[in-house]
């Protein structure tokens, strides 16, 4: 996956999360299916970033950034920053 396919994903997936967003803070809010979309969005948003960090520091180090992997939710999600 090269870097422009990594941001067309994030710029969809940004679009969905907003529109969610936006529905979460309506009168009626969001269903338990679309909460739960939301959740399974910013994780798969945690995920595209941290493909985008490897492939950048894989190439900064000389190595061939088409090795970085997708990591685990639980991998992503559980960053200290």
């Amino acid at each position: 996956m090269a870097d422009q396919d990594i941001f067309e994903n994030i710029d969809e997936l940004i679009t969905e999360e907003r529109a969610l967003r936006a529905r979460s803070t309506a009168e009626l809010g969001l269903s338990a299916e679309e909460r739960s979309r939301l959740g399974e969005v910013e994780v798969r948003l945690d995920q595209c970033w941290d493909l985008l960090r490897q492939r950048r520091a894989l190439s900064e180090y000389g190595e061939d950034p088409s090795e970085a992997r997708v990591r685990p939710a639980g991998e992503v999600e559980g960053y200290r920053g």
